[in-house]
Order: structure tokens, then C-alpha cells, then sequence
């Protein structure tokens, strides 16, 4: 469970305080399919960072399973990053110089994963890969690529899956597959999963709509779309 609690970030610059996020209280059960949607510069994605540990706030708290992160060190944020976390962005971050299967090993290698190759072409077969194991990333159509990157980031089996604007560089066909594929990985690993985007169809795919404006939470409403 995520339990946030008056939760804020500003940032101040010649003599002046811009309030990015302005006291969000939020909580998300385990195994929960959470879209944040909202226009630009409304949070999105200082909220994802904050509960990813790649950002401090200002103040408030982030409890995940008990631990306040906001109280942890770098070393410490890495350490639950690796154990607890998957990542997808909107740009993939992928390693240019290895094949697709390396980048999924290398992913669960980085933490200790057992089994790390059969996980990895097993993953890579869920998404559709399996006959583009040792194809490197500049070999993969955009699709691809992020199809790849749902793999690295499950591999580790992660309690948390954040990913932002996942489909913000894909066609509608390839859009469609990997949301797609987030359901179906949701569906087998039960990871609490929550999607930044801006597309209100998108949003609708998944359980539960958090709209934001100005910093702050002001929907919060259950998809009837979205899976069961």
C-alpha cells in the first residue's frame, strides 16, 4: 500500500517560490491500476518522481508497506528502487550497445534476480519479443522497444510499476498493444500499477482516474472501463 500525506514540492529561484505540488493526501491499495491524468504542469510527473524516490519533497510523507521513503538515504532509495520498483517511460532508456535479452538481464542482474536469462526470454516472449532476442534497440520499431522495456521492467517482478506517458511516442496500433500488455502483466503479477498520461482513453483502461490541476487532486473516480 501507498499511503501519501500532505504531500508537497516547490522549487525557488530568483527570490521567488513556485508551488508544484500543494498538499496531495492519496492512498492506493496493493495490486490497484491508477492512472494520473491532467494537463501539463498540473504535478503528473513530480508526483510519480516523488513516490519513485528520484525527487524529495518539501514536506509530507510517502509510506510504501510501512516505510516512510521520504526518510530513507540515496543508497537506501536505490537499494528499494531495484527491489520494489519497475520503470517505463515515455522515452526508453534503453542500453544502445546491448540486444534486447541483454538489457533484461542486465536489469535483473543489477539486483540479485535468480534465473535471470530464463525470466528475461521468458518475459520477452509475454511482450511479443521472442524472435527479437538479440536484436539491438536501433533494430526495434518504436513499439518494440517499449514492448521491451514492459519486459525489463517486470523481470524483477516489482511490487510497483510507475511508467509515464508510456505511449506518448506510439501510434494508436502500437498504443493499443501495450496497453494491452500492462493489463495482462497487471492481471498475472498483481503489481500496483500507476500510469501517467494525458489521454483520457488511456486513462480509461485502467481501474481507478486521478485527475490533477495546479498541484493538487481534484477527481478521483473508478473506471467502469478499466479491468476488473
Amino acid at each position: 500500500m501507498i499511503e501519501i500525506r500532505q504531500l508537497t514540492k516547490s522549487l525557488h529561484g530568483g527570490g521567488h517560490r513556485v508551488d508544484i505540488l500543494t498538499g496531495i493526501d492519496l492512498t492506493i491499495p496493493d495490486g490497484q491500476f491508477v492512472a494520473v491524468t491532467g494537463p501539463s504542469g498540473s504535478g503528473k510527473t513530480t508526483l510519480l518522481s516523488l513516490i519513485a524516490g528520484l525527487d524529495a519533497p518539501s514536506g509530507g510523507s510517502i509510506v510504501v508497506d510501512g516505510e516512510d521513503i521520504t526518510k530513507l538515504n540515496e543508497d537506501e532509495l536505490a537499494l528499494l528502487r531495484g527491489r520494489r520498483f519497475g520503470f517505463v517511460f515515455q522515452n526508453f532508456h534503453l542500453i544502445p550497445t546491448l540486444t534486447a535479452i541483454e538489457n533484461v538481464i542486465l536489469a535483473a542482474e543489477l539486483t540479485g534476480t535468480p534465473g535471470a536469462h530464463k525470466k528475461s526470454e521468458d518475459l520477452l516472449g509475454v511482450v511479443g519479443l521472442d524472435d527479437r532476442l538479440h536484436h539491438y534497440p536501433s533494430q526495434l520499431s518504436g513499439g518494440e522497444q517499449q514492448r521491451l522495456c514492459l519486459a525489463r521492467a517486470f523481470v524483477n517482478e516489482p511490487d510497483i510499476v510507475l511508467a509515464d506517458e508510456p505511449t506518448g511516442n506510439l501510434d494508436s496500433k502500437n498504443s493499443g498493444r501495450v496497453l494491452d500488455l500492462f493489463a495482462e502483466l497487471h492481471r498475472v503479477k498483481q503489481a500496483t500499477i500507476i500510469l501517467v498520461t494525458h489521454e483520457p482513453h488511456i486513462a480509461e483502461r485502467t481501474q481507478r482516474i486521478l485527475t490533477m490541476a495546479d498541484g493538487r487532486i481534484v477527481g478521483d473516480t473508478l473506471s467502469p472501463a478499466g479491468p476488473s
